[in-house]
């Protein structure tokens, strides 16, 4: 559930999204080393530009996964209270994810 603390939301997750969230997470890292290590030893560019694109595909998993979570119990709990202006801060998220 969401608690409010100092005008900032926070979200106390189940353990399984935890671990899942922080598991991807700990990909990406692994793979952002990876690819400094490949600057750092004058790999061929477009070497590098195919890591950072997988980087970028597993960042994208990441949100996915965090706004299906966000939508199933943040969202839909919110709405079921009452607090309709849960929706727009939704939809204003949305639109700068789709920037």
């Amino acid at each position: 559930m969401e608690k409010e603390c100092c005008t900032h939301k926070t979200k106390e997750r189940q353990e399984a999204e935890y671990r899942s969230l922080i598991n991807r997470l700990n990909r990406i890292e692994g793979q952002v080393r990876g690819i400094k290590k490949m600057v750092e030893n004058s790999a061929y560019c477009t070497d590098i530009l195919i890591q950072v694109s997988a980087v970028q595909a597993a960042l994208n998993a990441f949100n996915k996964e965090l706004l299906a979570n966000h939508i199933k119990t943040c969202v839909a709990d919110d709405i079921r209270a009452g607090k309709e202006e849960t929706v727009d801060e939704l939809v204003a998220t949305l639109q700068k994810l789709m920037k």
